[in-house]
This record gives C-alpha cells, structure tokens and sequence, in this order.
C-alpha cells in the first residue's frame, strides 16, 4: 500500500487516511500498542509496507521511545496508542517531552464520538488530561478534517519551541469514509514564531559582551535544537568568554576545552557555579533559567547584566530578570551577532579576559572532587572506565534520573550534541532505557549506552523484551547501590539519615537477562570493570550490566535547594555528614 495508490476519487477510511497522512509526513517508524478502538488502524499497518511500527510493552516506553528516535533524528517521533488505560499511560512521556522541548505526534484511540463523555468503557479525556502538558491537542470531530489536523500537528511540534502534539482519534472517524486529499498548506493565523532576532537588540547584546570585565556563557537545550552549537562555539572563541552548559545543553560545547566551565547548577561545577555568580555579564542562550541551575533566584547574577536569548517569549523573564530579551531562533541571532562582529566595529580588552580566565582556572585547581575510598568500588570509577573505553567511538549515552545520572554529566567528557540524552524538567525514572532504544533506531551504527540506577532500571524494565524481538543492542550499566541513591542522599543531609523507604532490592539481572535471552554481567571490583565493558560492547546484543558499588556515595558538588549558586557543598565534611 503506497500514498500513491489512493485514486483522488476513492473514498477511504479514516484508518488509511491516517497511514497516507503519516507517509506525507515522511514518517516510517512509529512505537505503539494496539487495543481494541485503533484496531482499524493496526489492520492498515498489517497491509503497510513504508511504516515500521515497533511494539513496546508498556505505553509510557512508547513516548520515551519516540522522544529518543526524536532527539537524535531532529523529526517528530511517533507514538500509536488505544483509549482510556493505553491513552492515559502516555501522560509521564508526553509531559518529558514538553519540559525538554523535544517534538512528538502522540495518537491515542478514543470511543466512538457519540459515546464521549457517557463513561463508555476504556474511555479517557485525553484532550483535557493532557492540557497543560503539551504543545497543542485535538480531538478529530470529522473525517474530512483530519489531513489538516495531521499535517498542523507535526508542524507545531516541530517549528518554534518543540513539544508533543496529542491527536484523539474517534472509532467511528477511522471507519468513515470520505475522498482525501492532504492539504499543501496551512493556516494557522494565531502561531507564527519569531526565528529573527530583532537586529537592534543583537547589536546591544554584542556590545555589552564586549565591554564586559567578566562574561560568561549559558548554553542550554535550546542550542541543540536549533542546531546552533557550531555558532555559539565560534562565538566563546572570537571574544574568549568562558561557557558553561545547562544538562540539557550537554555537548553544546566541548567539555575539553579551555573556555569550558561544564555543567552548572545544583550538581553543577564548582568553577562553573562561582563563574556564574560572579561574572559581570551573562549571555545566556536556549535555556529557561530552571531552579536547578539559578538556584536562589534573588541571588541568582545578581550583579549582572543578563542578555537572553529563546525563541519561546514566555520563557524571557519569566523567572529570571533580563536586561536585554532577544526572541528568536538561536542559529539566526548568533549568526548576526557573528556577522556583525566581523565589521571591525567591536573590540574587548585582553587582559581583562585573560585575569578572568586565571580567576576561573584557580577555582578549579582547588576544587576537591573526591569518592569514599573505603575499598569497595565507587559509582564514578564505573562512568570514568565507560568514558575511556568508549570515548573514541560513535556512541550515545542515555541516562536514567539520579545519582548516576550526575556522575555522568559531571564525568563523561560529552563533546557533542545528541550526544547524550537524559531528562531533564520532568526528572522521570525510567526514561532512559527506552529513550535509548528509540536513539539506537535512529542510529543502527551507534554504540548506545544507558547509564542506569537500579531504582531507575526496574521501572521500564519490560522493554528488554522489545530490545530481544527487535534486535536492539543497547548496552545497560545498572549503578547497582541498593538504594534510591538521590533521594537517600537528601534523607542523609536533611532528614537525620531516616531512610524512609529508599533501600531497594533488585532481581537477579544476570538470571533475569538469561530469562530474556540476552547477555548479563555481574561486576563487584574495580578490576573486573573493563573486561566486562568490554565484552559487552563486542557483544552483538542487548546486555545488561550489574555494577555492585559504593551504596553512601554522595554526589558532590551540591548546592542545596533554594541555596545561591556559590554556597557549594563539596564534601561529607562540608556537609556536616563527617569524613
């Protein structure tokens, strides 16, 4: 079945029409579950030969799936549920999505349209369920109004800030029948983001930057999805001003270089939160100044000017003062700041540069950043050896939410986008192991790593089976303490150490691998870690490792909620915990 079989004077059901809409858009892979209200559709699928449709075993995998597809295809990821329970379980990814700005078309069944609203069974109000979570959503009224719906659906979810657009597809509006024809243009008077940045304020902004004593930097998400990196990078080493990365910004800029602060913030770096603090001018660019990277906001650069650049105008000034606001696409601004730097009009003074430089460089040597060396191996020894073992190859790493996920934002030397592909508004466990299955799709030659914790891990666990049946080799490192290690890292410094409810106990992973089919390894010493790497990555199949570590390790920095940027935690002993 091809989009151009369909006679324009053919009548057809909505559950084809849906299938040649999805092939306009250009899409052959979509991640679902069927149930019984969509059937119509997975009965199209059944005669489809340009659509992939990879089955998940749970639906929030699917939207985690789709949203790693996304993050490393740039395209909208696709995601085919059922109503009620198959819509509902949708929610945790699609609002993942929508925090980390990354585009999906999420399609959930509903009942038939003259049962919405009766309790008819396995209904749910998607629509007003995912409200606030989401870009935009429809509920589709009519047959003949659904080549609009989908092609303005994977246009708002790819065009200004990107997010999830959510489709509710009636039972009744996929057996209809009607002719088709996909619309060649939209309408859409109320959405038109501004991709130009207004050329008087980039001027002001260049200016400023360059008179500036002491600047810095912020790359956030927005950089990536802009594809703005190359840029801001050219940007930092014309006028030598340090940069530091939100964790969304990760491998916006390399972390090897000398203009790099890394990442700030709650977890950030010391040298790059004290950067912060103290810098005269702050340029910051893609990012939405979250809690976790200003911290107490009334202190947040609060002798600074602040330049801020986003192409969502919602996001300027909502929680940080800005002294000059540029809406626009991040590539556009930064190319006209570039350009009209290249008059000769701009000039700044080099050893002012140079001094901050050497302020930043002391603040890093003496900057304590040291594991429990009690003998049993430490969490951050399993991220270095990943990191020297896979440095050198394509590889993608994706994160679960915690621990871990900090070690490996702090440790792992990312000197690319896309990466490494973690969550970050939302925070949701059990993110990482389908959004890496979803990046390893999108790039069968990748080397796709998920980083996990063993609390993390067994919520998404299912999908091993997924990974078996599609021949997707993602390599697991479970960092394997026994505990739900961040939140039993706040009862030990805030709760008198009562660890309500954070010991956790995991299965067997390697009995439980053997059970799935695949490759399992148990690690419990430091010398065994890179055999075990190592014989994972030749493995050609999902493995999954089990690295038994440290379980009081403590990630440091920290700054305390609420906190400002410079009142650092850097150890046990700064944190009255000893040691």
């Amino acid at each position: 079945m091809t989009a151009e079989q369909v006679n324009k004077t053919e009548k057809i059901t909505g559950a084809r029409m849906f299938l040649e809409c999805l092939r306009r858009e250009g899409v052959d892979k979509i991640f679902g579950y069927p149930g019984g209200v969509i059937l119509h559709i997975y009965d199209e699928l059944y005669k489809c030969d340009y659509i992939k449709h990879y089955l998940v075993r749970h639906e929030q995998a699917a939207v985690h799936a789709a949203e790693g597809y996304a993050r490393i295809t740039g395209k909208p990821g696709v995601v085919l549920v059922t109503s009620g329970p198959g819509a509902c379980n949708t929610i945790t990814g699609i609002a993942n999505a929508y925090y980390d700005s990354y585009p999906l078309v999420v399609f959930t069944g509903q009942v038939d349209s003259k049962l919405i609203g009766n309790d008819a069974f396995q209904e749910s109000d998607i629509v007003g369920i995912t409200r606030t979570c989401c870009k935009h959503n429809y509920l589709v009224k009519n047959i003949s109004e659904l080549p609009r719906i989908i092609k303005e659906s994977f246009h708002i979810a790819k065009t200004g800030r990107p997010g999830p657009v959510v489709v509710s597809l009636p039972k009744d509006i996929l057996t209809a029948k009607t002719d088709f024809e996909y619309p060649e243009k939209l309408n859409l008077p109320g959405y038109n983001p501004t991709y130009e940045g207004h050329p008087i304020q980039c001027r002001r902004a260049l200016k400023l930057l360059c008179e500036a004593q002491r600047p810095v930097i912020i790359s956030g998400g927005g950089v990536i999805h802009s594809d703005a990196w190359k840029e801001i990078r050219e940007l930092a080493g014309l006028l030598n001003i340090p940069v530091a990365t939100t964790l969304m910004g990760i491998g916006t800029y390399p972390q090897d270089d000398k203009l790099s602060l890394g990442m700030l913030g709650m977890h950030g770096n010391y040298w790059a939160n004290l950067a912060v603090s103290n810098c005269d001018v702050l340029f910051a660019v893609g990012t939405r100044f979250n809690d976790r990277i200003t911290g107490c906001l009334k202190r947040f650069c609060a002798d600074a000017k602040v330049i801020h650049v986003d192409i969502d105008p919602c996001s300027i000034s909502k929680n940080v003062h800005v002294d000059i606001p540029i809406v626009g696409d991040a590539k556009n601004v930064l190319n006209v700041m570039l350009n009209d730097y290249e008059s000769g009009k701009y000039t700044f003074n080099t050893e002012m540069r140079k001094i901050w430089t050497e302020q930043i460089n002391s603040w890093k040597i003496n900057c304590p950043m040291r594991a429990v060396e009690n003998g049993i191996m430490s969490p951050q020894s399993v991220i270095e050896h990943i990191y020297q073992q896979t440095k050198d190859k394509n590889v993608i790493i994706a994160t679960e939410v915690g621990q871990h996920q900090m070690w490996t934002a702090q440790l792992y030397k990312f000197n690319r986008p896309g990466q490494f592909i973690t969550s970050g508004g939302l925070g949701t466990m059990g993110f990482g192991f389908p959004a890496a299955m979803g990046a390893q799709i999108a790039n069968p030659d990748a080397l796709v790593f998920n980083i996990a914790g063993d609390g993390s891990i067994q919520m998404n666990i299912q999908e091993l089976m997924t990974c078996v049946d599609y021949k997707i080799p993602v390599k697991i490192a479970v960092i394997n303490n026994g505990y739900l290690g961040m939140v039993r890292q706040w009862q030990e410094k805030l709760f008198e150490k009562h660890y309500s409810q954070t010991n956790i106990t995991s299965p067997d992973y390697v009995k439980l691998a053997d059970a799935y089919g695949i490759m399992g390894i148990r690690i419990t010493k430091e010398e065994e870690i890179d055999a075990a790497l190592e014989k994972a990555i030749s493995y050609n199949g999902p493995v999954i490792m089990d690295f038994i570590v440290e379980p009081f390790e403590m990630v440091y920095p920290w700054v305390l909620a609420g906190k400002p940027l410079n009142e650092v935690i850097l150890s046990n002993k700064d944190a009255g915990l000893g040691g």
